[in-house]
């Protein structure tokens, strides 16, 4: 057994998006600590893609913007499409400033830049190829388990932060309940070269057999996200570009493909964020419906308001965690109605007609503002700030 750091006031298990900014946000602050990863890098794929407004007013106060608007790409406007008509437009152009965008940056990226920044504050902050173990809990601390290689590790701390995903063992092994449901929604998803005319444009398509999205990548690539009738459990990207020929006439078949998988919705919720010394942020400790793009800028927003409440006081104690977790609880309930809602809207329609004139109204009218609004997660009180 080897004693990998003295006590220390917080360490986080899982080096994704979430924890890798908590641990840049803590430190930032003024507060140690230690970020336990299982995986050596940063992953491979693009995955969660678009960094909304409210999470790069949080880089900004964080100084981490740059590297991601060098390497992002600005979406200013999407257009929302039947199969062969335009319904309308969004202009996010039009929402507050600076940053009057989504910025489109693929996970691996943003991982590999929050990876950069964090190790710029402590070089030794992030321990990779470590697995968490387990952990025990006293009065005063937590001691976390884990493994590196062949060899058992410890690190003593005043708090133990979750960010360790869906799956969440941190969260398992403080059982705190997680209940939610599983919705009948399926969706087959992937990153083709982009053979559009939308440019930095994204594009929602409501076809009457169901959601076609188009986002615009770096690199010349676009994210097209399809809703399916069934779970597709071996993806090629035959089928996925199929759909998109049947539903909208485009033909993406052929051209270069760099991810692709199928993907259910769920929405599930843990009972409490906080737990004696243990914490919860990201996935740990709300999953949502990724149609939207709520789940990543959700789990910073949690991330930040823990760090501003750890940083407040000179020595924070579980009791005044428990503020974080009854606020961070009502916000995720109303980021989770909002992608429930956008969910809803994709799903095939018996009568098309009648969604078509509804969606057209709305984007013809003053409330094509409020729809901006939603869209870039404006609107949740600013109780993170």
């Amino acid at each position: 057994m080897k004693n990998s750091a003295a006590n220390i006031p917080v360490v986080i298990v899982g080096g994704g998006p979430v924890g890798l900014f908590l641990a840049i946000a803590l430190l930032k602050n003024g507060i140690d600590c230690k970020v336990i990863e299982k995986r050596k890098e940063p992953v491979a794929d693009s995955r969660s893609l678009g960094i909304h407004p409210v999470s790069l007013e949080l880089f900004d106060e964080l100084g981490i913007t740059t590297p991601f608007l060098e390497e992002g790409l600005k979406i200013k406007r999407g257009i929302a499409l039947t199969a062969t008509k335009k319904l309308g437009e969004i202009h996010f152009s039009d929402c507050p400033k600076p940053h009057d965008y989504i910025l489109a940056c693929p996970q691996s990226t943003t991982e590999r830049i929050l990876r950069d920044e964090l190790r710029k504050l402590n070089k030794d902050a992030l321990i990779t190829k470590a697995e968490f173990i387990r952990f025990e809990e006293s009065e005063n601390s937590v001691t976390t388990y884990f493994s590196r290689g062949q060899e058992t590790q410890q690190i003593s701390s005043q708090f133990l932060i979750g960010c360790d995903g869906k799956n969440s063992q941190v969260r398992q092994a403080s059982s705190i309940h997680f209940s939610g449901k599983r919705y009948p929604d399926t969706y087959i998803m992937g990153d083709f070269t982009d053979t559009t005319d939308f440019g930095a444009d994204a594009a929602v398509f409501l076809p009457k057999d169901g959601l076609i999205e188009c986002f615009p990548l770096p690199n010349g690539m676009r994210r097209w996200v399809v809703k399916t009738r069934d779970y597709i459990s071996d993806p090629v990207d035959e089928i996925l570009a199929s759909f998109v020929k049947q539903r909208i006439g485009h033909d993406i078949s052929g051209t270069k493909s760099t991810m692709l998988s199928s993907f259910g919705v769920q929405h599930f919720v843990a009972e409490s964020f906080a737990k004696g010394r243990v914490l919860l942020a990201g996935d740990a400790a709300h999953v949502v419906s990724p149609i939207g793009g709520q789940g990543m800028n959700l789990g910073w927003l949690g991330a930040w308001k823990m760090a501003k409440q750890l940083s407040s006081a000179r020595h924070p104690d579980p009791e005044s965690l428990l503020a974080y977790s009854d606020q961070h609880k009502k916000i995720a309930a109303k980021v989770a109605r909002r992608a429930e809602v956008n969910m809803r809207l994709g799903r095939a329609s018996a009568v098309p007609m009648f969604k078509d004139w509804m969606i057209k109204g709305i984007l013809h009218s003053p409330l094509k503002q409020n729809v901006a609004q939603l869209f870039t997660m404006r609107g949740l009180n600013d109780w993170w700030l």
